[in-house]
């Protein structure tokens, strides 16, 4: 295949029995299928056999649907000896929902491995992004696609929910008292203007309140900044001769939360209110309510009423306090009058951004936040290995999607190869990820890190149930600074046992005879007499540009244990 060109040149293919699932080439019958060069047609390439139909399946990363270039699968029919039929799958159509995303430049294609069980097939796009307040985070996402070309699900062990996922509900005093309502309202609408209310992030809910409760809108209406800014602008004072503060609060919690509140959403209440409440012998009863469910509140008690009619506010300013959650001093504001309210906005908005699980200003290590995971891929028994190279500050990770969820490594199983004064460097552990089967039948995984150390290096390691619990049984480390060792594996079955003879990895900027020349290393598996399995390792030479696996000539032989 030729990416600068975007083709593919095909040749008849044939399988060989007993040896892995490869092709043998005849290059006397060349099929050319043409595509986009601007798209990176032919950027990867999988064979699809479904019904006695050939297929190949292609990947497109820079492919456009409608504005975005968010790349594409292509299918491209084999059954015609003299033409080719490809058509778009449209896969880079499919949107997650609930999530802020961003799509553009996404790269589906990137990444493609098929599923010989069930002919089904992955396809990645490790730039996808979604929206986390200011931040957009690069997790990855993968689409499964099943025998009939037909989207199945989203894989995206990566993506976990955006510290700003909250549910917000503010209770709006708008009694008699209250004046002007010009003021309150500004003030609503500055501190929405605050809030990032999208899919995925912050959505809020209003009421308003005096002797009655009326619900402005509810959480579930609106899913934008602008939408709900809007709203706000239409909202009118409803009056009342009362303050039924506890009303309000108890109305907001058993209604207002239930409509459009999401699972796993953070709570929180903001109380704006000029006055002692007419019905503050229900507050304790409302407040133990607002408790039991979890709802963080902030209460900001105006002060104009009392100031200008010189009244002592101290029972009004312990009511408030009451009603705030605790402490006090992140929870409770006064101000002066209605005017003075703008004056809190920024404060407010930085408080809430700082509860627990959100948005942290000063974090500067990243988790999974820029993994983009599924910038390698590989089928195993019981799901998909995806390698994060951006997990962990670059240092990468591998995730396992399973039918029974996601296993994602603890940071710490990697440390012993991959300590922390190294992390700087950006290992891009999950580069490249295959497995091996050992003589014992035992499947263990392989990924590459070819930025480790500037040298790189391959583990090999087992993932233990779903407890997260990553072991790593062996390293190979690179000799050659820059030579990218570890960026390309692959696993051999020569003689189609089930058995790995055969991991290849390659060093594709090795220099050596005064130029930069590649290598690739080939390390047999071999069993032998020990407690649990190891292996011998031979270090195979690449000379004139072919592999001799029989010769040893130029071969060196370690010993390495996996216990």
């Amino acid at each position: 295949m030729d990416h600068r060109r975007g083709l593919i040149t095909a040749w008849a293919l044939f399988f060989l029995p007993g040896l892995t699932d490869t092709f043998n080439i005849d290059d006397k019958k060349p099929k050319i299928i043409q595509g986009s060069k601007d798209a990176f047609f032919g950027y990867r390439v999988q064979q699809h056999l479904v019904g006695g139909k050939k297929w190949l399946v292609v990947g497109a990363p820079f492919d456009n649907n409608g504005a975005q270039r968010t790349g594409d699968i292509y299918r491209c029919s084999l059954n015609n000896d003299t033409s080719t039929d490809c058509s778009k799958l449209g896969i880079g159509r499919v949107t997650l929902s609930n999530v802020s995303e961003r799509k553009d430049n996404m790269r589906l294609g990137m990444s493609l491995v098929t599923n010989p069980k069930d002919n089904s097939f992955v396809a990645c796009s490790p730039l996808w992004s979604h929206e986390c307040g200011s931040s957009y985070y690069t997790t990855g996402m993968c689409s499964r696609v099943n025998a009939n070309f037909r989207f199945s699900r989203i894989v995206a062990p990566a993506l976990q929910k955006c510290p700003t996922f909250m549910d917000i509900v503010i209770v709006l005093d708008g009694s008699n008292s209250i004046y002007p309502w010009e003021e309150v309202q500004g003030f609503l609408i500055s501190i929405l203007q605050k809030f990032y209310i999208a899919p995925g992030q912050i959505q809020v809910g209003v009421l308003q309140y005096g002797e009655k409760v009326v619900h402005e809108f509810f959480l579930k209406d609106f899913r934008s900044v602008n939408e709900v800014v809007e709203a706000a602008k239409r909202i009118e004072q409803r009056g009342g001769e009362e303050t039924r503060t506890a009303l309000g609060i108890e109305k907001a919690c058993t209604e207002a939360f239930q409509h459009g509140g999401r699972k796993g959403a953070k709570k929180v209440m903001i109380v704006i209110t000029d006055g002692e409440s007419h019905d503050s012998p229900d507050l304790k009863r409302v407040i133990e309510r607002c408790e039991r469910d979890n709802i963080t509140r902030y209460a900001v008690a105006v002060l104009g009423y009392y100031n200008r009619r010189k009244i002592n506010p101290e029972a009004f300013l312990n009511e408030i306090k009451f009603i705030a959650s605790d402490p006090d001093d992140k929870h409770f504001f006064n101000v002066t009058d209605e005017a003075a309210l703008k004056d809190i906005v920024d404060a407010l908005g930085e408080r809430i951004f700082n509860l627990e699980g959100g948005t942290n200003k000063n974090e500067t290590s990243f988790g999974l936040e820029m993994s983009q995971a599924g910038f390698s891929l590989h089928v195993v028994e019981d799901g998909i290995l995806l390698g994060a190279v951006g997990a962990y500050d670059w240092n990468g990770a591998v995730l396992k999607e399973t039918s029974s969820g996601k296993v994602i490594p603890r940071r710490e199983s990697y440390l012993k190869e991959f300590p922390d004064e190294l992390k700087n460097h950006g290992a891009y552990l999950g580069y490249t990820v295959t497995s091996v089967v050992t003589p014992q039948r035992v499947r263990l995984y392989v990924a590459g890190a070819p930025r480790f150390n500037h040298t790189g290096k391959v583990i090999i390691f087992s993932m233990q149930g779903m407890d997260n619990n990553l072991i790593i049984h062996q390293s190979l480390v690179g000799d050659q600074i820059g030579s990218y060792f570890g960026s390309e594996i692959g696993s051999v079955d020569v003689d189609g046992d089930g058995v790995t003879d055969v991991l290849l990895v390659g060093a594709p900027m090795f220099f050596s005879d005064g130029r930069e020349r590649g290598r690739v290393s080939v390390y047999v598996l071999r069993e032998r007499e020990v407690s649990v399995w190891t292996t011998i390792l031979h270090y195979g030479c690449h000379r004139a540009g072919m592999l001799n696996l029989r010769s040893s000539s130029c071969c060196k032989t370690t010993t390495l244990s996996m216990l």
